[in-house]
């Protein structure tokens, strides 16, 4: 499985990039825009081909959801630890977590979950250079969540991902600051086949 995570901050172009990824076999792509506001949130998922709003995954906005035709949702640990995920279990849900012991403790209600960081991070400057959790993929017990691997992900060392066992992997600078987007997914994609 690949997934492809918004940037934060808007890029020009972004949603026709989008629609091209799906177009070329993107399997999920989450929708991490905090700061939008109702509207823009609307217009940005507007901007995305209707038929493939289910392959959408919201990390906020949730109460857009239903309206617009996403039925996957996305919950940071601190609101997975406080529960807010409750009230949206007619969805698919995924969340994120940063050590093997607490991927080990999800429960079956989560489809998948980000573990990070696996390499340095591209996006965010620092994060994931003094850990990884990388080789922490050996002491996986729970097989019910998908494991997908996050932070420094690119075409070079994505293969070492899948040979330690991840179930997909979820690709965010090296897709957003690459100066071909549409192309850097196509290498992973035809190599993750």
């Amino acid at each position: 499985m690949i997934v492809i995570i918004s940037p934060e901050e808007t890029v020009v172009n972004e949603t026709a990039f989008v629609n091209s990824f799906f177009e070329n076999g993107l399997d999920l792509f989450h929708v991490r825009k905090y700061a939008f506001s109702i509207d823009e949130m609307q217009r940005y998922l507007n901007g995305i081909d209707e038929k493939f709003h289910d392959q959408i995954v919201l990390h906020s906005h949730f109460h857009l959801a239903k309206e617009l035709g996403v039925h996957r949702l996305h919950f940071r640990e601190e609101e997975r630890e406080r529960k807010a995920y409750l009230s949206f279990t007619d969805y698919t849900l995924s969340t994120s977590v940063h050590g093997i012991g607490d991927f080990n403790a999800l429960d079956n209600i989560w489809q998948y979950a980000f573990l990070s960081p696996v390499f340095p991070c591209i996006s965010k400057s620092g994060y994931g250079k003094d850990h990884s959790v990388l080789n922490d993929f050996q002491y996986r017990k729970n097989l019910n969540t998908q494991l997908v691997a996050l932070g420094g992900i690119d075409g070079n060392n994505y293969k070492q991902v899948f040979e330690h066992g991840a179930d997909g992997i979820a690709l965010l600078g090296s897709i957003w600051q690459s100066n071909d987007p549409l192309n850097t997914f196509l290498s992973c994609r035809k190599i993750a086949q």
